[in-house]
């Protein structure tokens, strides 16, 4: 068992790693021995880049259920528990609930409609929070911990398209607007029946609101890897391919220290996310 501690404002929150067992199991003897021979070669064999994996939470700050959720997910942001996978949050903050005492500073419509989409994929009933979906392959409960290491696990494990996001020389790290490449390689055996869009995100770390009305009266939230855009780039050709260099400019309400812009590509019909990538705006790794 692999464990993380991370604090969150003044709480601590211990990510448990349990998966490793659950889907290898136990090595055997003759595995162990395997193990131990290529340990001692010469010209070991190199990493392998961890798969890219998008987690969604719809989640709003009226409502009472959804702390919990937002603090396992700025868990799995921050501490990146699970072997082999490179955990992307989008925290994507639905409006639904904003009638009820509390106008949430980060919601927006267009989060409570992408969220209409996975009700009808899954066949779901109707929209709740926190919702968390994985890829667009799974959904549960948002504060489900072991059912997020268990799905981001299995899609770690998923082959992925091959999809790029980089800003284009020249831009200066200080402006507020820039310029991107999204670039995507034929999908392949990947490319799906009904289509493909490429889909670009800005989220913004460390945000937090003291809420004074509705269920969360006198909390302090902290979020992690919140939504600030969201906006279809463009379809897939038919071989299977993206490329555009879309125009990007920052809100002066945003920290550029903590934003990420994330592309990815997913399937039209089924919703399943089939590769994705992030690149941080810091100053520092500009």
């Amino acid at each position: 068992m692999r464990t993380a501690l991370l604090t969150i404002g003044t709480t601590p929150i211990l990510v448990a790693v349990i998966i490793a067992v659950a889907l290898a199991g136990s090595p055997t003897r003759e595995a162990r021995g395997a193990q131990q021979a290529a340990a001692k070669t010469s010209n070991p064999a190199p990493a392998q880049s961890p798969t890219p994996v998008i987690v969604e939470l719809f989640t709003s700050e009226g409502c009472s259920d959804c702390p919990p959720a937002d603090r396992l997910l700025y868990a799995l942001g921050k501490a990146q528990p699970v072997p082999g996978a490179e955990i992307i949050p989008l925290e994507e903050h639905v409006d639904y609930w904003n009638s009820d005492g509390w106008n949430d500073p980060f919601s927006s419509s267009q989060f409570t409609v992408r969220q209409k989409d996975y009700v009808y994929v899954f066949n779901r009933a109707s929209e709740y929070t926190p919702e968390m979906v994985v890829d667009g392959a799974f959904e549960f409960v948002g504060s489900d911990q072991k059912r997020a290491l268990a799905d981001i696990a299995k899609e770690a494990l998923v082959p992925k398209a091959d999809i790029k996001i980089e800003e284009l020389p020249g831009t200066n790290p200080d402006a507020r607007k820039m310029q991107l490449r999204v670039s995507l390689a034929p999908l392949g055996a990947l490319n799906p029946k009904h289509g493909a869009e490429v889909v670009l995100a800005i989220t913004e770390d460390d945000l937090s609101s003291d809420v004074t009305r509705g269920e969360n009266a006198g909390k302090r939230l902290n979020h992690f890897g919140v939504v600030r855009e969201l906006r279809v780039l463009g379809k897939v050709d038919s071989a299977g391919s993206f490329s555009a260099t879309p125009d990007l400019t920052l809100s002066r309400d945003w920290n550029r220290e903590n934003l990420h812009v994330i592309g990815f590509v997913q399937d039209r019909s089924t919703k399943r996310i089939l590769g994705a990538a992030i690149l941080s705006l810091s100053r520092a790794s500009s």
